[in-house]
């Protein structure tokens, strides 16, 4: 009897392993894998760096170059990866493999990639959590004082504090799991984002500053600034620079080539319109970081002008404090909702890039969410706190190939972005569009019936001209300009 009892538990164990593989865990539907997806895409690379690529690159020649280039580049290189997730039902480490064994190793770049770019990111989401405790304890005027940032990224025990609390907050969002963690979490944080972008955007609309010199400029000046093309003393060269920028922040903006979309991919129920999901997708996010330009670029104008848009990376953690500072204690509130903003943006997509660390592990290595959860986040930690000495007693100053000189957090970011992702993406699209097929894919996007309208374009772009536009961008990465 007892042997009886020993054999119905274990075919129930098998049985119930075998029902969990079926039954993969999966967002909800379409609006919680869009939420997600978008709360991904809607990080510090649309808040932070779209803002500051613009105001350099001409505002809105940069804008529609962005615009064109997110339609058919971005466009082409997101369905494909969600569509590899949903279509393998695979974390990114084994999600290649699926489609032909001999391309397996693809997996380990979509790995690699965020597991170099997650300590890094929790570092800068330290620094954000900085901001936003200092104007939330209304010191802003600390935010401005000489020496600040630098101060605080130079100091040896604040940021590691910092970026623990931030990596703790990530932690317990995807050690929840994907519907109670990452769903629940981003239908909460995600319109709470877009309220507080659409607020600050109409302030800076209807600010106006008199300068030292009797100069008055608007917020609507700024926003012209930011909108209508400049082609003054444009060069092809200037051109191709300029777009080439654009290509590059489609990577940060989208979460392309980061295993993230695979991931998420892979919980996406099979009943969900998957070409309609992508599209909201690029809608949400192409928003976002246009009204992060908006809110951010007008401000500054107003207040430094064009100069102050030359800011280029400091725009965010320099150039914004000094703006909320002349504004007095409103100031202080405006500085305060910005940077929660950019602290819910960060999460989103810091828990985004560690999800697709532990969807990986727990596929190749069949471990459980607990178990991956607490190895990746552990191990990503200790490299977090090697990047925050890498300001101050492990500082050093190295020239990287394209001419720009780094410490340990722009290292990784470097072999991260710059060569890495532009790889796996340049070698997706020979995988999908030459050995395997292009058409397996849009199966997929046509599951249910659903239409997909723009198969001939992607087809292009998936064969010849996304693999060409990111040779040049790789190339790049080794040229000083």
């Amino acid at each position: 009897m007892r042997s009886i009892c020993r054999f119905v538990r274990h075919f129930d164990g098998e049985k119930s392993e075998i029902m969990a593989k079926k039954e993969r865990n999966s967002f909800s539907g379409s609006m919680g894998f869009v939420l997600a997806a978008a709360g991904s895409a809607v990080g510090l690379g649309n808040i932070w760096r779209f803002p500051y690529l613009a105001a350099r690159d001409g505002g809105g020649l940069f804008l529609l170059i962005y615009i064109v280039l997110a339609v058919t580049f971005g466009f082409t290189l997101l369905i494909t990866e969600v569509a590899i997730g949903r279509r393998s039902q695979q974390g990114p480490l084994t999600a290649y493999g699926y489609f032909h064994k001999k391309w397996a190793f693809l997996g380990w770049f979509s790995f690699i990639v965020p597991y170099i770019i997650y300590p890094y990111y929790c570092v800068i989401g330290g620094w954000v959590l900085k901001y936003f405790a200092t104007y939330l304890s209304f010191n802003g005027k600390e935010a401005v004082s000489d020496g600040f940032f630098t101060g605080f990224i130079m100091s040896q025990w604040e940021p590691i504090i910092l970026t623990a609390i931030f990596a703790i907050m990530c932690f317990y969002i995807v050690y929840r799991g994907v519907e109670k963690g990452i769903e629940k979490y981003s239908r909460i944080i995600m319109p709470a984002l877009v309220i507080m972008v659409v607020f600050i955007c109409g302030y800076s609309m209807f600010i106006s500053h008199t300068d030292a010199n009797g100069v008055t400029r608007t917020g609507l000046d700024g926003a012209a600034v930011y909108f209508l093309p400049n082609f003054e003393g444009l060069t092809l060269r200037r051109f191709l620079m300029i777009a080439l920028d654009a290509m590059g922040q489609l990577f940060y903006s989208l979460s392309i080539a980061m295993g993230i979309m695979v991931a998420y991919g892979s919980y996406m129920k099979r009943s969900v319109n998957l070409g309609q999901a992508v599209d909201r997708i690029e809608i949400f996010d192409t928003l976002i970081a246009v009204l992060a330009g908006l809110m951010i670029i007008p401000v500054v104008y107003v207040f430094m002008g064009t100069e102050g848009m030359k800011a280029g990376p400091g725009l965010m953690f320099i150039a914004l404090p000094n703006v909320f500072d002349s504004l007095g204690v409103f100031g202080t509130v405006i500085g305060m909702v910005f940077f929660l903003m950019v602290l819910f943006a960060a999460i989103t997509s810091a828990v985004s890039i560690l999800e697709a660390i532990v969807a990986s592990v727990k596929d190749k290595f069949g471990w459980t969410r607990k178990k991956s959860v607490l190895i990746m986040a552990g191990t990503g930690f200790i490299w977090s706190v090697v990047v925050c000495l890498g300001y101050n007693i492990w500082y050093f100053e190295y020239p990287l190939p394209n001419g720009a000189i780094g410490q340990i957090l722009d290292i990784f970011d470097y072999v991260s972005n710059n060569v890495l992702m532009p790889v796996l993406a340049i070698l997706t699209c020979v995988l999908i569009g030459w050995v395997v097929s292009p058409r397996l894919l849009v199966g997929e996007m046509r599951l249910n019936g659903y239409k997909f309208t723009r198969k001939g374009l992607y087809f292009v772009m998936l064969k010849f001209v996304v693999p060409l536009m990111l040779t040049v961008l790789l190339l790049t990465a080794f040229i000083q300009f």
